[in-house]
């Protein structure tokens, strides 16, 4: 290992590239031999560096934090824990994706949070490819937009995430979920009010359904362009209830969601029991 005095006959930018782009491990005096180095250029990038090593002391600390419903468990002798999250609950189109996903024990990924919080596109892709490379296992399910409109979008995005669990290639001991439980799962399992924001297991698979179901509408606006369905992927827009009332009702619309009753002509709202078959698929959908 280069000592300092060595380091600091380096040029400063070969040291802004080595400890603050590359992140790699401070040597011992160092940071202490650039703040008392006299050109103003090595100060700063002392500062740098201190607030780097802040910034991932924190990162740290938010990510054992987000263990912290793992580590009771794996305490508790449960080697297997998987993580469940849903996504597109609120949208007018397209299914309702889940993901499920089992990590190793300790295992983190910085800047891996609830997949709502993390609005670049390209980074939630990354992540997603990054869980996938470290999970123990992981797998999607799905609900259709008939089975939504036949169960309701509540009983569908279950429906999903058990799909999701049955689909792993290992058997969990234990299942954490966002909010709901599954009642159709006999494995011990808990849901966490805001679970994808407070566990780092739930958080890897709302990433995980987000991606999958964002390019599964990327697809599908390439089969049936004009709708906008490849920015369909949150809440239902102005722009995307015009395109139906314009151009018709698709057969990936829910018919059960007010905006596509409308177009329909079911002027009536939707029966708790569920919707009458025979009225959503009348109308002016498209083949």
């Amino acid at each position: 290992m280069s000592s300092v005095e060595d380091l600091l006959q380096q040029s400063l930018s070969e040291l802004t590239e080595r400890y603050v782009t590359q992140e790699r491990s401070v040597p011992v005096g160092l940071l202490e031999a650039l703040e008392a180095d006299s050109r103003q250029g090595a100060k700063t990038l002392a500062r740098r560096i201190r607030a780097l090593k802040g910034k991932n002391r924190a990162e740290g600390q938010r990510l054992r934090h987000l263990l912290r419903f793992e580590s009771e468990l794996w305490e508790q002798g449960h080697t297997h824990i998987a993580g469940v999250d849903e996504a597109g609950r609120g949208p007018l189109a397209g299914p309702v994706v889940a993901a499920a996903a089992i990590l190793p024990k300790g295992w983190k990924l910085e800047g891996l949070d609830d997949s709502k919080k993390i609005a670049d596109e390209e980074r939630r892709e990354e992540l997603a490819e990054a869980i996938k490379r470290g999970a123990v296992a992981w797998a999607v399910g799905e609900a259709n937009s008939e089975e939504i409109d036949r169960l309701n979008i509540r009983r569908a995005s279950l429906l999903a995430m058990h799909r999701a669990l049955q689909a792993l290639g290992i058997q969990p001991t234990y299942v954490l979920l966002d909010a709901f439980t599954i009642p159709e799962c006999t494995l011990p399992q808990r849901g966490i009010i805001k679970g994808d924001a407070l566990s780092l297991s739930i958080a890897a698979a709302s990433v995980l359904a987000k991606t999958a179901r964002d390019r599964l509408m990327r697809e599908l606006d390439v089969r049936y362009p004009g709708y906008g369905l490849a920015e369909h992927k949150g809440y239902p827009t102005a722009s995307h209830v015009q395109a139906i009332r314009e151009r018709g009702v698709l057969p990936i619309h829910r018919r059960s969601f007010g905006p596509v009753r409308e177009c329909l002509g079911i002027a009536e709202p939707v029966p708790a029991a569920g919707p009458v078959q025979g009225d959503l698929f009348t109308g002016n959908e498209q083949p």
